[in-house]
């Protein structure tokens, strides 16, 4: 930038001026635009009218700005003078930049209030097609479920924003006063919901899922390698109590930090033999006794399971993920006066969100009988509170999922409704329609039919294997899930598929249509046996057999026509 600058030395002759040039070159903050601004020089003032004492003078320069040196201002001395240059602000420079920071929040703004098919076209097609897949079939897998419009409102809601690590009222974050409302409230409905008194039972809603759940309850009350036993898998149990395969592999966390061994149910019945399960459990000596399982359609007796768990000092855990619903709606039998421990998934009967529950003993311990001690230490309380919760966060997991907490809020809140009975009611009588069904087509059930809301149907009368089943019946639009069940020598075959009736049951199906899910069922598996017989039971030939199967193409479309009369919870269908 050049200039001239004019000033009034010390002692001039009068009326003279002295002038310099000078040439500089200034840059705004802009690293590419580049300022020639002129400076105005003051008036003229004679040596006569100032102080010839005084040791510097100073050169204004009106630029209509203040005089404060900022961060546009530059200071320096010319033959020891103090100078002080102020860039004059182009105001075009300003406005282009303020234009700049307007169009930089539009398009954060115009990001974050994108609506999901805008935003990701990809995805939301995807959805679209899940959603329509749901629609048009038939869920009769038994650990699934539809859950209602509040639930999924809750689920997408704002409280997925927040971050809440801890426990309400120890949080390690700030701003979570009303998160705390929402997790306190989720407790107390909890234990409302299973008629708990707070004064004897706690609960955990943190846990992701059920298996977080329950090696929550490991972590907290053992130490690697201590020991637990629970039902084998292939005889209803769930993988998260333990499971080795038959070749040792260790296919959970479970089976990976503690030991483990399972009892069985009987090979013949499919009843649970309690016998054996003492037997093994007094020479085993768990820590942790477990019962309750993925899938077992009768009843558990949990007065025997606390007979074993006093004989062999073990703590007695319930993982009542499936059966959760009937429970609350007291269809079926409760864990809580024997359990000291119960654990559940919040998706299943509950039909609420994914997630888990876990219910734990307070307060002073109790007799064998039932019968609270008065006798021994007076300081003798559960002390699985603490153990637990520090289990859950943070040795486990870190914040927990909010939004799933309040909408497991919701769901809780509905099973104290007169409603959620009825409807648990219908499940189980749906699931009892549905056996008798299969019954009367001369289908096998194991332990020959239900006292819950699922069945296990046994396919080897008709030479099936449990895969092929799922595949037909999938290209079919119904959904089921293969398991493997014992022969009568207690051998292990892939024969079976795994049938519940809470999600056709939230879509308002009744006995009537469930009859007529069994013909469906039943057409299916007669589909199988024909490609099985033509192409073989092996998986690339029997898939290549169900390419364009006619009878395949004109099942499902009987199927949708069926499917497509009744409603989907909270979604806009129907």
């Amino acid at each position: 930038m050049d200039f001239t600058l004019g000033f009034t030395p010390h002692n001039p002759p009068p009326n003279d001026t002295v002038s310099f040039q000078i040439d500089s070159t200034f840059r705004t903050s802009s690293p590419h635009v580049v300022s020639s601004i002129p400076l105005q020089l003051m008036e003229q003032q004679t040596v006569t009218d100032m102080d010839l004492n005084q040791k510097h003078q100073t050169v204004s320069m009106d630029l209509n700005q203040e005089s404060k040196i900022g961060e546009d201002d530059e200071e320096f001395r010319i033959l020891g003078h103090s100078m002080c240059l102020k860039r004059r602000r182009d105001s075009s420079i300003d406005s282009a930049s303020s234009h700049t920071l307007s169009k930089r929040r539009q398009a954060v703004q115009a990001w974050g209030n994108q609506c999901l098919q805008d935003a990701d076209p990809d995805i939301f097609e995807i959805l679209e097609k899940e959603k329509e897949r749901q629609y048009k079939g038939i869920e009769l897998i038994a650990s699934e479920n539809f859950v209602c419009k509040a639930v999924l409102e809750a689920l997408g809601s704002h409280v997925a924003n927040k971050y809440s690590e801890g426990m309400p009222g120890a949080r390690y974050y700030a701003g979570n006063q009303y998160i705390d409302e929402i997790e306190t409230l989720c407790r107390e409905r909890a234990l409302d919901a299973f008629g708990l008194d707070s004064e004897s039972w706690g609960v955990n809603v943190q846990p992701y899922s059920c298996t977080s759940a329950n090696f929550a309850v490991y972590t907290g009350l053992l130490l690697p390698g201590d020991r637990i036993m629970g039902l084998d898998t292939p005889s209803g149990g769930n993988t998260s109590h333990g499971y080795y395969t038959p070749n040792g592999m260790k296919v959970s966390g479970a089976s990976i930090f503690f030991e483990s061994l399972s009892y069985k149910v009987n090979p013949k019945t499919g009843i649970i033999d309690f016998e054996k399960l003492e037997e093994r459990a007094v020479d085993y000596r768990p820590k942790i006794l477990i019962c309750g399982g993925s899938s077992y359609p009768r009843e558990w007796d949990y007065s025997k399971f606390r007979q074993i768990a006093d004989k062999c000092g073990a703590v007695l855990m319930c993982d009542m993920a499936q059966i959760s619903g009937l429970i609350a709606a007291k269809e079926c039998a409760s864990p809580f006066e024997f359990c000291d421990i119960v654990t559940s998934t919040t998706h299943k009967s509950l039909r609420g969100p994914r997630g888990g529950l876990i219910f734990y003993r307070k307060g002073p311990k109790f007799k064998k009988s039932g019968i609270p001690s008065n006798q021994g230490d007076l300081n003798d309380k559960y002390d699985f509170e603490e153990k637990i919760n520090f289990a859950v966060c943070s040795a486990l997991q870190g914040g927990p999922h909010n939004n799933h907490i309040a909408a497991l809020a919701i769901a809780l809140k509905q099973l104290a409704t007169p409603e959620y009975q009825e409807y648990m009611q219908q499940v189980k009588k749906n699931a009892q329609a549905l056996a008798s069904a299969l019954l009367r087509r001369n289908c096998r059930l194991v332990t020959g039919g239900t006292d819950n809301h699922l069945l296990l149907w046994d396919l080897r009368n008709l030479g099936l294997t449990g895969k092929n089943l799922e595949k037909v019946c999938e290209m079919c639009h119904i959904t089921v899930n293969k398991i493997f069940i014992f022969d009568d020598n207690g051998t292990l075959v892939p024969g079976g598929v795994r049938i519940g009736t809470p999600a056709m049951t939230s879509r308002g199906c009744l006995e009537s249509d469930f009859e007529t899910m069994a013909d469906f069922l039943f057409r299916a598996a007669q589909i199988t046996s024909s490609v099985q017989r033509e192409h073989g039971k092996m998986v690339k030939s029997f898939l290549k057999g169900v390419e364009n199967n006619k009878d395949i193409i004109e099942l499902r479309t009987q199927v949708e026509n069926f499917a497509t009369q009744f409603s989907m919870p909270g979604q806009d269908l129907q």
